[in-house]
């Protein structure tokens, strides 16, 4: 999915995967808008910071063209923008930062304690499997190339099972081995990135995704890379939500590797909207 057809020094086309969705997961787009922009930039530049805005929905039945606007090469930094097209229409784009390593000031957030190990934690199919009706719906028994393991209840959980205040934590990995390129590390974050974020603002109110619960679209997302990882390692997802309002709300989230060091931090808003109630 990360390996786009280049079409011209800077047009790319991709594709997505045969699911049931009946628009493009947010995460894919972006990270393949990433490599698109990745893609035109020196090798000795690696991504530091990406916005982007999703406009429109994906057709998955659709292949996406992309076109990198070379904003500046300058001494230390590379600025592109990246544009995805369906249908001759814009549905998403974003802006994304590259820089040259360089050496500095270094500090960060503690990694959160008391937080069990990996292995430690159940699969998403094991702690669904208390509902069987829902297993279906989000496909958790489905082979998945990101391994998530929530540390506590998903936001698919039936409604009134699910508590309140229960910031949603993950572990997550790439299910396989991604070959070393940064870039393609950084695109598959990205599209995790995208995953379980908004769970937070749903959590804040003890809701749930899908009927009697909450329907949802992401409207931007903000990702800053702050230090090298392997996103086919395990690295712990903690997302919390500091406001909702105007059927919007905001979440934000902190990934840690396994060995503590804060690897990114993401901030995204959604579309959010009670669905399936009288």
């Amino acid at each position: 999915m990360l390996d786009l057809q280049r079409l011209g020094p800077s047009a790319f086309r991709g594709t997505s995967p045969r699911v049931s969705r009946q628009r493009i997961f947010g995460g894919q787009v972006a990270a393949q808008a990433l490599v698109a922009a990745g893609r035109t930039v020196d090798a000795d530049r690696t991504v530091h910071s990406l916005h982007g805005y999703f406009v429109r929905p994906g057709d998955p039945a659709v292949p996406i063209d992309f076109q990198v606007e070379n904003i500046r090469d300058g001494r230390s930094f590379s600025v592109r923008r990246s544009v995805a097209y369906q249908h001759d229409k814009v549905i998403f784009f974003m802006s994304a930062s590259f820089q040259v390593h360089e050496e500095g000031l270094d500090h960060h957030e503690p990694f959160p304690a008391d937080i069990p190990a990996p292995d430690e934690t159940p699969t998403i199919a094991e702690r669904m499997a208390r509902y069987p009706e829902r297993l279906a719906v989000i496909a958790a028994t489905a082979p998945r190339a990101i391994d998530v393991r929530y540390l506590g209840e998903t936001g698919w959980v039936p409604p009134g099972d699910r508590p309140v205040n229960a910031e949603p934590r993950a572990w997550m990995r790439i299910d396989g081995k991604l070959p070393d390129d940064p870039l393609i590390h950084a695109a598959a974050l990205t599209y995790a990135s995208d995953m379980t974020l908004l769970d937070a603002v749903l959590a804040t109110h003890g809701e749930v995704w899908g009927p009697g619960g909450v329907v949802g679209a992401s409207l931007d997302h903000a990702l800053w890379l702050h230090r090298p990882f392997r996103a086919d390692e395990w690295f712990l997802y903690d997302c919390s939500s500091p406001n909702a309002s105007g059927a919007r709300g905001l979440a934000s989230g902190r990934m840690f590797a396994v060995d503590g060091r804060l690897i990114a931090s993401a901030v995204q808003e959604g579309l959010l909207r009670r669905v399936g109630r009288d």
